[in-house]
């Protein structure tokens, strides 16, 4: 699938229906400006919510391809964001339940079928995997947006299709992994060949549960490894569903294992089984030091790490200002703002500043925030309590910063865990809004003057994991480009996912790339054959 723009993989509406909004109180610097801070119309949170098209029909661990229990029989609650309600119960996994685990996916690596199969067989079983991805596309996307809370259209219109496209991609890899001859200087043969590295620990976040188990699970499987996977305590629900669907088209017991549990429990007894060959890990900056760390004290596996960012989205000053606002829009608010690339630092040049501010506000307040299984809702609550209060927090940071608040920086409703679309302008490098990752819907936008200024202020951070530009010069594109230390750089466009585009950062936004031929290299050994020949013909 060739790159495309946002819209190819990221479904974004782009409705242009207007929120019923009231004056509410001028706030922040500049007053004289004339911006109205507003308070969003609370009618689509109050509603009763839609009942989700779907049941939940899995909330055990599987294990050795058997859904099992917890061995302590704990389970936790999984919620709805929308009512902040208990929709289930689901096994609590701890460490005794991730040895069993662990034993299963050795079993099944050191005598199973799985890495003994021709690559060719492991691509069918994948391939009818994504088959089923289609057949059970609405239940799937049902179930992630229940959980999560994300708008029921994003899953079902760009989320499943992609995650259905990725495990295509990679059972496309299956049989083209392998090694090379390598020359020597003396009379021997030489090759390497190119292992399935053995078990391989995989923890996955909350804010895209099913694409991160794809960026996972499929380069494991195509070369020929057996897996644990630790699903998110806050969304454990789509993953067990996909594990059953993986028994359907026929992977073997063992292979894939999923134990749903807690970080401090479940995902440190992963991190540090000596048992387990590779790891990898999507999640906070914070948590990625502890996985290292864990990796490193038990038996040194090799980890992969894609963590935090504050990525920078450049206005240049030659932009069309109406696309820039509405990418930027995006490139911020898109997922609830829960978006590890998300574009959040706005950098908008001085020239076009100030009718920027002026558009980006109009168009958050248009935003239209509801029931996420509504039509046309874009922007659903946040994942849970812990989180809404934190975006909260940073919010009235700004204000206390002297930030002006545009628009939103309230709740919005009385039930769920919604916020307002939220903009701030005279935002500041030093502010904790413009150096902290929020992870919610929170547009900092800053002013720059020239190229050089904005490429060292964007640099100016511990994170380095995407950055936007908008402009139409392409020396501006290019020297832009290359001067950012960042991962993903996107020109006139943003998040742009395919399946074959690498991802991941610099500094301390993580180890290693996902997606990609670059993705093969985690799952995989190289080994070095070396034959004596005897009166080669040549050399």
């Amino acid at each position: 699938m060739g790159a495309r723009r946002i819209s190819s993989l990221l479904f974004r509406s782009l409705s242009a229906s207007s929120a019923s909004v009231s004056p509410l109180l001028f706030r922040g610097k500049n007053p004289s400006r004339g911006r109205c801070i507003y308070r969003f119309s609370t009618a689509a949170a109050l509603e009763e919510p839609i009942t989700p098209p779907v049941q939940i029909s899995y909330t055990q661990l599987l294990i050795n391809g058997k859904f099992v229990d917890a061995a302590s029989g704990k389970t936790f609650p999984a919620y709805d964001p929308r009512t902040g309600e208990v929709i289930a119960h689901v096994a609590e996994g701890d460490a005794e339940d991730v040895n069993h685990a662990v034993a299963a996916a050795r079993k099944a690596f050191d005598e199973g079928p799985w890495p003994k199969m021709s690559a060719y067989e492991r691509s069918l079983i994948m391939l009818r995997f994504a088959d089923l991805i289609d057949k059970h596309r609405d239940e799937l996307a049902a179930l992630e947006s229940w959980n999560s809370g994300k708008p029921y259209e994003q899953s079902a219109k760009s989320e499943l299709p992609s995650f259905a496209r990725l495990f295509r991609y990679y059972a496309g890899w299956a049989d083209k992994i392998h090694g090379l001859t390598v020359p020597a200087d003396s009379n021997h043969y030489v090759q390497t060949l190119h292992e399935p590295i053995g078990v391989a620990g995989q923890i996955i976040p909350w804010n895209f549960p099913l694409i991160m188990l794809a960026w996972k699970v499929g380069p494991a499987l195509a070369c020929g490894n057996t897996i644990v996977l630790k699903s998110a305590e806050q969304t454990p629900l789509t993953a067990l569903l996909a594990a059953k669907l993986f028994q359907e088209a026929g992977l073997p017991p063992g292979v894939l294992n999923v134990v749903s549990g807690y970080g401090p429990s479940a995902g440190a007894a992963l991190a540090s089984h000596m048992d387990v060959d590779k790891l990898a890990f999507t999640g906070s900056t914070k948590t990625g030091k502890i996985i290292l760390e864990l990796a490193a004290k038990s038996n040194l596996k090799p980890v992969t790490l894609e963590l935090g960012g504050k990525s920078p989205f450049i206005v240049c000053e030659d932009a069309d200002v109406d696309k820039a606002v509405e990418l930027a829009h995006h490139a911020l608010f898109f997922n609830q703002g829960q978006c590890c690339c998300a574009g959040s630092r706005t950098y908008v040049h001085e020239h076009v500043y100030d009718e920027f501010i002026e558009k980006a506000k109009a168009r958050a307040l248009r935003r239209i925030v509801g029931d996420p299984f509504k039509k046309g809702v874009e922007q659903g609550p946040q994942i849970d309590s812990g989180q809404f209060e934190k975006v909260l927090r940073y919010i009235r940071s700004g204000v206390e910063s002297n930030a002006t608040l545009e628009c939103g920086g309230q709740r919005f409703g009385s039930k769920g865990y919604f916020i307002q679309p939220t903009v701030f302008s005279n935002v500041q490098d030093d502010m904790l809004i413009a150096q902290d990752e929020i992870f919610g819907p929170v547009q900092s936008i800053l002013k720059f003057k020239n190229i050089d200024e904005v490429i060292r202020r964007s640099n100016s951070t511990r994170y380095g994991l995407a950055a936007g530009i908008f402009t139409k010069n392409v020396d501006t594109a290019n020297t832009l480009s290359r001067a950012l230390r960042v991962g993903t750089v996107w020109v006139n466009c943003f998040d742009v996912f395919d399946a074959a585009i690498p991802f991941g950062g610099y500094k301390m936004s993580g180890i290693g790339r996902e997606k990609g031929i670059y993705s093969l290299n985690n799952y995989l050994q190289v080994k070095a054959v070396v034959t004596p020949l005897k009166n080669p013909a040549w050399l």
